[in-house]
């Protein structure tokens, strides 16, 4: 599938996906801010934003092209509940734990960056939780292009071309990062770090619910 074949709501679900994953403080913009406030410059905040971007961009692209080798020899329900029953276990181990992976210090480089926003992606299901649009795309092919018999051996769509996934990773990263460097420079400039001990623990609780949400409707496309 190229790009061209993803719909317009699918490709508007991934950045609204996009946006949803840059709310989240432990995806990114509370460690930029917490650099920026460490340097006292906003520069460093910025440059920052750009390993942090591409860790996440990583993760997602990671999650995606495992789906595009397992749509070569799985048919799409397999694929599908593989992922709904990781998205649902992932948000109940978060609802009952609150963990989170913590970088070690605060001395990082770009190659840091990069591979803590890639493993804080990972550990949160971010890659997990755009897999249903791609799989709700497929069923749409499928869908229209043989009825019955065609869907119950229907392959994910994307198998055919990673080029789509590499698409949707780009539109879906380019939502994140508008979001969590907007986020990020409004509380480097306004909040502070301070005031967002309790948010933190809310997002967390909202992040886990959305896990089982997305396992559950993905369960039941």
């Amino acid at each position: 599938m190229t790009h061209g074949e993803l719909s317009a709501s699918a490709l508007g679900l991934m950045l609204l996906l996009g946006a949803y994953h840059g709310l989240n403080p432990g995806m990114g913009w509370l460690f930029a801010v917490a650099l920026g406030m460490q340097e006292q410059k906003s520069a460093t905040l910025a440059r920052s934003l750009v390993p942090i971007a591409l860790g996440h961009a990583l993760a997602v692209g990671a999650a995606v092209f495992a789906a595009v080798l397992l749509g070569v020899s799985l048919p799409l329900a397999v694929i599908r509940s593989i992922v709904a029953a990781l998205l649902l276990g992932l948000g109940v181990f978060f609802l009952v734990k609150h963990w989170h992976p913590r970088w070690v210090r605060m001395q990082v480089g770009f190659g840091d960056l990069t591979l803590w926003s890639f493993l804080m992606a990972t550990a949160h299901g971010a890659g997990l939780m755009v897999l249903p649009v791609l799989l709700g795309a497929g069923t749409a092919q499928a869908d229209s292009s043989g009825g019955a018999a065609s869907r119950a051996h229907a392959h994910m769509a994307a198998a055919t071309s990673p080029l789509a996934g590499l698409f949707a990773t780009a539109v879906h990263t380019a939502g994140y990062l508008v979001v969590t460097g907007l986020i990020a420079w409004i509380v480097y400039r306004k909040v502070g770090l301070a005031v967002l001990r309790k948010a933190w623990f809310n997002v967390d609780t909202l992040w886990a619910v959305a896990l089982v949400g997305t396992g559950v409707i993905t369960f039941l496309m």
